[in-house]
């Protein structure tokens, strides 16, 4: 639906250029928007006109138009009237009126359709005969789903729409409250790469202009419309395993998971009989944030102690001592290949276990 604000810009525009007056009625006789505030309560005669046969009439100092729209009746316009140029005047603007509702229309038609795509709500032959009469072609494309912290305003939204304006082929919609769906015509971007760097620039123009924390997720390339629902299934999941097990990502491709990928479908009684055979039946309290900076840092320098103490700005022999409490607490020592790889899956498994955790009290409450 076209905005009242869009609609009064253009009558403005039109008022500029011919010198007359023009207001936008509902069938109703609700006025809705207009370049000047009526001299005489028009609602009677507004409706009077919308249940006649006329598409054109005069009524005191104005004209009445018809605004139909693939025959149905949109808007009632009523022009001043200020010579024989105004009935020309009257009859342009609605065709400039009718052009915006249709062209308004036509994107609402493309987006709903691409909706209901994303969630699999179309039989393939609707489909496609759908796609073909609202101009659709097959191309590649890539579902990103742009998950904002909180709820979502409609700042975010007119933003990341104007991020792709330039583009008609691609598609932005929403599903629910938090998401942004973009559905992005990828034909020009070959590498996977281009793909990552599309994803951050989401995150950063967001995050500068509306000063707002986003995790932008996004699926496989696909080809035919589809298996669109399938890129969007893959997005969804990408950002569910980056929430539980790469929090500190801002994007997350549904092709890098990694090993997070495989721990996400575990269930949680193997989970369990895992945890248990790595720390016994009770797992020790050791996770404080001293502890969890210097495993971390540890890891991201590969195992490297010496790097590990300049990065933490401790003393090499420091290090080797905390390492060595570690050590003594887990059973584990991670200085090794094996037990800190072992650890890190230990870890996930953990973060897998408190986020199912906490999707069982969300869904009892």
């Amino acid at each position: 639906m076209v905005s009242n604000h869009r609609l009064q810009a253009a009558l403005t525009e039109i008022k500029e250029i011919a010198r007359v007056d023009l207001m936008l009625y509902t069938e109703k006789g609700k006025m809705v928007t207009g370049t000047c505030e009526p001299q005489h309560e028009m609602t009677e005669a507004v409706i009077q006109f919308a249940q006649s046969m006329a598409d054109s009439q005069m009524v005191g100092w104005y004209h009445f138009y018809k605004v139909l729209v693939e025959d149905q009746l949109e808007y009632i316009l009523l022009v001043q009237a200020k010579g024989d140029e105004s009935n020309v005047i009257g009859r342009l603007a609605v065709c400039q009126i009718r052009t915006l509702l249709s062209s308004y229309r036509e994107q609402f038609d493309r987006n709903n359709f691409m909706q209901n795509v994303v969630l699999g709500n179309m039989l393939v032959v609707d489909m496609y005969n759908k796609a073909k009469k609202l101009h659709i072609e097959q191309a590649p494309r890539v579902v990103y789903i742009i998950d904002v912290e909180g709820k979502k305003d409609g700042l975010v939204m007119e933003l990341v729409k104007n991020l792709f304006a330039s583009n008609s082929r691609d598609f932005v919609t929403e599903v629910d409250e938090r998401s942004i769906i973009l559905i992005k015509d990828v034909r020009d971007k070959e590498s996977d790469e281009e793909l990552e760097v599309l994803a951050n620039m989401i995150v950063d123009n967001l995050h500068t202009e509306a000063m707002v924390p986003v995790r932008v997720g996004f699926g496989n390339r696909v080809e035919e419309l589809v298996d669109i629902s399938r890129s969007y299934q893959e997005a969804r999941m990408a950002l569910e395993v980056g929430n539980v097990f790469y929090a500190q990502k801002s994007t997350m491709s549904y092709q890098r998971l990694g090993i997070g990928r495989l721990i996400y479908q575990l269930p949680v009684s193997l989970c369990e009989m895992f945890l248990k055979e790595v720390f016994g039946e009770e797992i020790p309290d050791v996770f404080d944030e001293e502890t969890l900076v210097t495993i971390q840092k540890f890891f991201e320098n590969s195992l490297n102690i010496s790097e590990t103490a300049r990065q933490l700005y401790v003393h090499r022999n420091t290090l080797v001592y905390r390492l060595e409490r570690i050590e003594k607490m887990l059973g584990l020592d991670i200085r090794t290949f094996e037990d800190a790889m072992l650890f890190r899956i230990a870890m996930m498994v953990m973060s897998h276990m408190d986020y199912q955790k906490s999707l069982t009290e969300e869904k009892m409450s």
